[in-house]
């Protein structure tokens, strides 16, 4: 993918209203990927063999680039990318602790489960925006092959030992819960996004009719994810 030759090009295509609603998703993402990063590092130490703790350790190396991308993207249009991801900080740290992992089975389900919604998230959002932020936005979010890594650890633990199937949809149906919480909260506390989605930015938004939509369509992708995973929705 291209990278944008410096902040006058960039501009150039964003009014004001549409810079902000950049900004704030970038923000968001760019710590959702670096946050995304450590808990990989963290959860390799659970792996029950070192070939599944290097896996972990490829995937957290992955999402630190997919970081970059995003810090050289706010770069590009002039935003310190620390001011950038700072309000969500406190958010998206309070989710993570919310959600802590106990397990390796538990930390793989949430990395699938719950990441896979706020990655739908921003796919969503993104569609609104400039089409060099929604190729960004596209790339940093394309599995690397985790899903299917996950798909198979779980498929294969579930397999030797249905009992554990039952607390994993539970555990699965607390983060989707949180997930969309989590969402629903960031679309409306920032008034970037807000406006973005509610049409205030000319070219760009939707009614609250389709935000409903939207939500539905978040909800129906992680039904598929828990099939896909074999456990109750």
């Amino acid at each position: 993918m291209s990278e944008p030759s410096g902040p006058a090009e960039v501009d150039a295509v964003l009014d004001p209203a549409h810079r902000e609603a950049v900004v704030d998703l970038l923000g968001a993402l760019a710590y959702g990927e670096l946050t995304a990063f450590s808990r990989l590092a963290s959860d390799a130490d659970l792996a029950p063999s070192l070939s599944a703790k290097a896996v972990l350790a490829r995937f957290a190396v992955t999402e630190f680039g997919h970081f970059e991308l995003v810090r050289r993207r706010l770069d590009a249009i002039g935003t310190d990318p620390d001011a950038a991801m700072e309000p969500f900080v406190a958010a998206l740290d309070a989710f993570h602790e919310r959600t802590a992992p106990q397990t390796w089975l538990e930390g793989l389900v949430k990395a699938y489960v719950g990441d896979g919604i706020a990655r739908d998230f921003y796919r969503e959002i993104s569609a609104f925006l400039d089409p060099g932020t929604h190729e960004l936005v596209t790339t940093v979010l394309k599995d690397d092959g985790h899903a299917e890594f996950v798909l198979r650890e779980v498929r294969q633990a579930v397999d030797a030992d249905p009992r554990i199937a039952g607390r994993l949809a539970l555990w699965a149906r607390r983060l989707v819960g949180e997930a969309l919480s989590q969402a629903q909260r960031v679309a409306a506390d920032r008034d970037g996004l807000t406006a973005l989605l509610v049409g205030s930015v000319p070219g760009a938004g939707t009614d609250l009719a389709e935000l409903v939509r939207m939500f539905g369509r978040l909800t129906e992708a992680h039904i598929r994810r828990m099939q896909l995973l074999g456990l109750s929705a």
